[in-house]
């Protein structure tokens, strides 16, 4: 716990970006009847009877000094989609970073491991060698800054009935760029002096 505090008080700094991960599914449902738009003094009405059309898989990644996100939406959730993901962030989103600070949980995908059942191993090695790895602990999820851009994300845009994964890719694609826009980001306030008051119990006694 105290390891993700320490990196959340590091200013910014391009060469060394602090990036946090998270992913969450959603299901995918369609409607059977046409939807009753919202009418005066009265809401949208939406029939009880639904599709399930699957589930989608969305990758998080939120550098809150610099007020911005980005979501990937995939079909599954393997190691192999995790991989495709590090590497996005590495060669994509952030080429010219000497270290990736990376702030994510313990989820049995989340390790450098799983680029190595997406690619050769010098590739494997080159993308992990890009990522410096914070790990929030077991139960700590809290911990994560990734983990509050997609509570909001659930608010303000995923609920609601999306059929197919091609139309959550586009709504998730439209939420993020007026919330990059708008340069909204987390203020943590919660320091590791914080949490040896706070959270004492949680410490060994000696």
């Amino acid at each position: 716990m105290e390891d993700v505090l320490e990196v959340y008080k590091l200013s910014y700094n391009e060469k060394r970006p602090v990036v946090c991960l998270d992913e969450t599914c959603r299901q995918l449902i369609e409607e059977t009847q046409v939807p009753r738009p919202v009418q005066p003094g009265q809401p949208a009405l939406h029939d009880y009877e639904y599709v399930r059309n699957g589930v989608a898989n969305l990758f998080m990644i939120f550098e809150p000094l610099a007020q911005r996100r980005q979501v990937t939406v995939t079909e599954r959730r393997t190691q192999k989609d995790f991989a495709y993901c590090l590497r996005d962030i590495a060669e994509t989103q952030y080429p010219d970073a000497e270290k990736i600070v990376l702030v994510m949980d313990n989820l049995n995908t989340h390790s450098p491991a799983s680029l190595y059942v997406a690619f050769e191993p010098q590739t494997a090695r080159r993308l992990a060698e890009r990522f410096e790895i914070h790990y929030t602990p077991k139960h700590g999820s809290w911990l994560n800054m990734a983990e509050m851009e997609i509570g909001i994300m659930n608010r303000q845009c995923l609920k609601q009935r999306i059929p197919t994964i091609e139309k959550m890719a586009c709504e998730v694609q439209s939420w993020v760029t007026q919330r990059n826009t708008d340069k909204t980001t987390v203020r943590w306030q919660f320091t590791t002096a914080d949490a040896r008051i706070k959270l004492q119990h949680l410490y060994p006694r000696i």
